[in-house]
């Protein structure tokens, strides 16, 4: 199919969603709305497929034979969940409202102060799901309340579904840059206020490389801090370096002045979307050298793995498949699943 097949059938589907969507379009705030698309991306095998790392999923399902359990795959009842919802009044923009799931650190479903009229000028809708807090389960509430969002604000409003974003402040933020890192084909970015991770190792997994390679390409991460949140501001740049070290390059950093660790002040928030919403930088030379390089220092450790098992030395080949699935992530599958599976190493023991 040609680049202008697939551009005609985008407009006719852009043209189609915001038709189907324009009567549903009550401005203002809404509170309590009921969603009821289910979204199958939410479910609990994809998200452990696109969360977890090669053996960390590979350990999840070990578990599930091993029990005998089997995985819920629909971890939320719809029915008794709860959403917030903004929609800025006045018509839609042309191409579609823009919208922002938003995961916050609360219990509550609210819309912080003072980011309704930044909405309204740049013409993003707004929805939160309540009981999403830091006190909820990740996999089992805050990451699939999010993904059911999206469905079904592209389903009911009129939105341009290349604009939808997640993001979240402090322990919500740093859900919503893992969503935006595993689920590129669901948003094209996030708003990170106050809480950030490094990819890799300790921080954020690595998707497989098919997302990641969308991330890497289209993806866009807006940074923001309080200025006297010094804290975030040191995680943002970590989270930042880490960006770069991985070859993701379309980030933007914001510092919110006259707060500390707060949700954004308007003039962030609006210099943010104005990021977010913009089109992505093209696809560089840099970019493909930092994707070889990268390639080139995983291919080495896993020949290095390789081996360490060939030579018998079992323990020294499971301590570093062990590292590299930490800070690889999903690049490094399929192949370290074979070295695995090669050295008779124990899951229970990663």
């Amino acid at each position: 199919m040609t680049a202008r097949h697939l551009a005609l059938l985008a407009t006719i589907g852009l043209a189609a969603a915001l038709a189907r969507g324009a009567a549903a379009a009550t401005p203002g705030l809404q509170t309590d709305v009921v969603f009821t698309q289910v979204e199958p991306r939410a479910n609990a095998s994809e998200l452990i497929r696109r969360l977890s790392t090669p053996l960390g999923a590979e350990a999840a399902r070990a578990t599930l034979a091993r029990t005998g359990k089997a995985l819920k795959e629909q971890p939320l009842d719809l029915a008794g969940e709860r959403f917030t919802v903004y929609v800025p009044p006045g018509p839609p923009p042309p191409g579609g409202f823009a919208a922002l799931v938003f995961i916050p650190p609360w219990e509550d479903a609210r819309l912080p102060p003072a980011w309704a009229p930044v909405f309204e000028r740049a013409g993003v809708i707004f929805v939160s799901a309540a009981h999403s807090g830091n006190d909820a389960s990740v996999l089992g509430r805050r990451e699939p309340l999010a993904l059911t969002a999206a469905a079904n604000i592209i389903q009911r409003y009129p939105v341009n579904p290349s604009l939808i974003f997640v993001g979240g402040f402090s322990g919500g933020s740093r859900v919503a840059m893992r969503l935006a890192i595993t689920y590129p084909d669901v948003f094209a970015g996030a708003l990170l206020d106050a809480g950030a991770d490094p990819l890799g190792d300790s921080g954020a997994s690595i998707p497989l490389a098919d997302l990641f390679a969308q991330v890497q390409d289209r993806t866009r991460l807006a940074f923001i801090a309080g200025e006297a949140d010094g804290t975030n501001l040191e995680m943002n740049d970590d989270s930042l370096r880490s960006m770069r070290a991985w070859c993701v390059f379309n980030t933007d950093s914001e510092i919110a002045t006259g707060i500390g660790h707060e949700s954004a002040t308007a003039a962030a928030l609006g210099r943010a979307l104005r990021h977010l919403m913009s089109e992505p930088r093209p696809a560089s030379a840099s970019l493909a050298a930092c994707r070889a390089g990268v390639e080139r220092k995983l291919t080495a450790s896993l020949d290095q793995a390789q081996q360490l098992i060939a030579a018998g030395r079992q323990t020294e080949a499971q301590k570093l498949l062990i590292s590299l699935d930490r800070r690889y992530g999903g690049l490094a599958a399929p192949r370290i699943l074979s070295l695995w599976r090669a050295c008779g190493c124990d899951l229970k023991g990663r």
